[in-house]
């Protein structure tokens, strides 16, 4: 069975103004719809747990319920840091779940090929995470803003979501954080501490993350685009 953890719980400090960035409107519709629509076509995917701020919990039902999202089986209330809304997100998966997804609301981009593809990935290695190769010429900067050295960008790769990872994989990965008392800031970090290999599925750029206004017009010029 094949769960996936989108997430909708983060404090969009970088946004500007109030109120949570995957709730505000895109083209009429939630931010969030458009990743809980993509996992809802997904014939891979079987469920899926929405993380979201505990104040938020009636509003998260609302759309759920108001746009037909019936794979969303269970919600979550998001934590301190993500790993611990992925935490939370995982307890509330379902008990025969083998295969977790775990994917950012604020991605509204993304696609169930690509979703597919990270399955497919995760169920042959363990893991499948979705990243597109660093195109830009990359500087290490000093703290005065001036450049240290320019890194090789022939080996650097972003990262983006979906993360799909094998649930009992996650869940030593995540326990060992939790057990050293770290911060990672994705599932792929877990994973590299227990040693496990992460395997990287290449995807567009266009795979965004809507993390400021300028981000948000950006994906409804890609959305109309695409519509």
């Amino acid at each position: 069975m094949v769960t996936a953890i989108v997430l909708a719980a983060g404090r969009s400090t970088r946004m500007g103004g109030s109120g949570n960035k995957q709730f505000i409107a895109l083209l009429g519709k939630p931010l969030l719809c458009y990743s809980l629509a993509a996992f809802e076509q997904c014939c891979d995917v079987d469920a899926i747990v929405l993380v979201r701020p505990p104040d938020y919990g009636e509003q998260a039902e609302r759309i759920v319920n108001k746009f037909g999202f019936k794979k969303v089986v269970a919600f979550a209330d998001g934590g301190i840091e993500r790993q611990n809304s992925v935490w939370n997100g995982m307890e509330k998966c379902p008990a025969n779940t083998e295969i977790v997804a775990v994917h950012d609301g604020a991605r509204p981009l993304v696609t169930p090929a690509l979703i597919e593809a990270t399955i497919a990935c995760a169920q042959a290695d363990g893991t499948g995470i979705a990243a597109t190769k660093v195109v830009d010429t990359i500087k290490e900067a000093r703290p005065e803003c001036t450049v240290e050295r320019t890194v090789d960008r022939t080996k650097l790769w972003a990262v983006q979501t979906p993360q799909t990872v094998r649930s009992k994989l996650l869940r030593e990965a995540y326990a060992l954080v939790f057990k050293k008392n770290l911060v990672v800031t994705d599932e792929a970090a877990a994973v590299e501490l227990i040693g496990h290999p992460v395997r990287l599925v290449e995807t567009a750029f266009l795979n965004l993350k809507v993390t400021t206004a300028n981000d948000l017009a950006i994906a409804e010029a890609l959305l109309r685009r695409r519509q």
